[in-house]
């Protein structure tokens, strides 16, 4: 069975006035962290569909409104592993 997660990324805005990137050359939403950008999970849904409907509801509200094209549905499988093979942790440039 699957679940579909609902994300939505405000960007953070770069300090040299740099426009802000939300989708790379081909149209796909991204994010990077480390530069500030904020993911928020809206919930979890049993069908796409609902997670679609959600999107819309979203987009009225504030913050979500700013970034109405910023949201990521990702279908996952339950009782399945994720991140199967670990992590390193890169270290911070002071």
């Amino acid at each position: 069975m699957d679940v579909f997660l609902l994300w939505h990324v405000q960007h953070a805005p770069f300090l040299d006035g740099r426009p802000t990137e939300h989708c790379d050359e081909n149209g796909v939403l991204v994010w990077h962290e480390e530069d500030g950008d904020d993911l928020k999970i809206l919930g979890a849904y049993s069908t796409d569909q609902m997670a679609r409907e959600r999107i819309v509801r979203a987009r009225t509200l504030p913050g979500f409104r700013d970034e109405p094209d910023c949201f990521y549905v990702g279908a996952y499988t339950l009782d399945e592993d994720q991140w199967t093979d670990g992590f390193v942790r890169a270290p911070r440039d002071a």
